[in-house]
């Protein structure tokens, strides 16, 4: 049966030959990260093979370089029963809340971007924040350069050392896509994933440069799921 993709899974091919699949399709959204056998398969699944063909493709692989055929094939028949499990592999996306982001963003604070990446981040789903982000990216905007970007990106961190409660990468780097929006200005808006450690990052880019990353900041590289920049498209 075949796969049911949806628009709603972004990949990030890491560097060690694994995967971090983001799943937006619930909440503030969840992060799979996938070993290098699995995320073979997952490619394959996403290029449009089915989960039962990947698995014999991938067996006849492993079989050629000398790997038991019956093991191979029961580790990735239990790998895309896994994948299932996680509802990576099939079956519909969860219902979306009640919440509606047109009434959303007409609750936005005009004066705070910050206040409204938080209040899009906390009272809807992710969805609601892509929506919302791509609707900004078709604006008639002109890219800001790397200085005005930090400087953009600066402010909405002190900004957020002010702000009660935790402001993370997230909420820092919508606040920053909206501030520069908001002045006319555009820079994308990068969700990826890293290995060893497994972690997670959001993060703004213009000219090709990462913005308001100290070189201690945090450790790279960062592998991209999803950007979404002022062409109004999605990578």
């Amino acid at each position: 049966m075949p796969v049911t993709q949806t628009p709603r899974l972004y990949t990030a091919r890491l560097a060690d030959g694994g995967a971090a699949v983001m799943d937006v399709r619930t909440g503030r959204g969840r992060w799979q990260h996938l070993n290098s056998t699995a995320a073979l398969l997952w490619h394959r699944v996403t290029e449009g093979t089915t989960p039962e063909q990947a698995a014999k493709e991938l067996t006849a692989t492993f079989t050629d370089v000398g790997a038991d055929p019956d093991g191979v094939r029961a580790d990735l028949d239990a790998l895309v029963g896994q994948l299932r499990e996680l509802g990576l592999l099939s079956g519909p996306a969860a219902p979306a809340p009640e919440h509606d982001v047109m009434q959303v963003r007409r609750a936005l604070p005009a004066d705070t971007p910050l206040g409204a990446a938080l209040l899009l981040l906390r009272c809807a789903p992710i969805r609601a924040s892509l929506a919302v982000a791509r609707a900004v990216a078709r604006l008639p905007l002109r890219p800001a350069g790397p200085e005005r970007a930090d400087r953009l990106f600066a402010a909405v961190r002190r900004a957020a050392s002010a702000w009660p409660g935790r402001a993370a990468c997230l909420e820092e780097s919508l606040a920053c896509y909206v501030a520069a929006a908001l002045r006319g200005r555009s820079v994308a808006w990068v969700i990826g994933a890293r290995s060893a450690p497994a972690l997670a990052h959001a993060w703004n880019e213009t000219s090709g440069q990462v913005i308001g990353q100290d070189p201690g900041d945090r450790v790279w590289p960062y592998a991209p799921a999803l950007r979404i920049r002022h062409t109004g498209r999605t990578e």
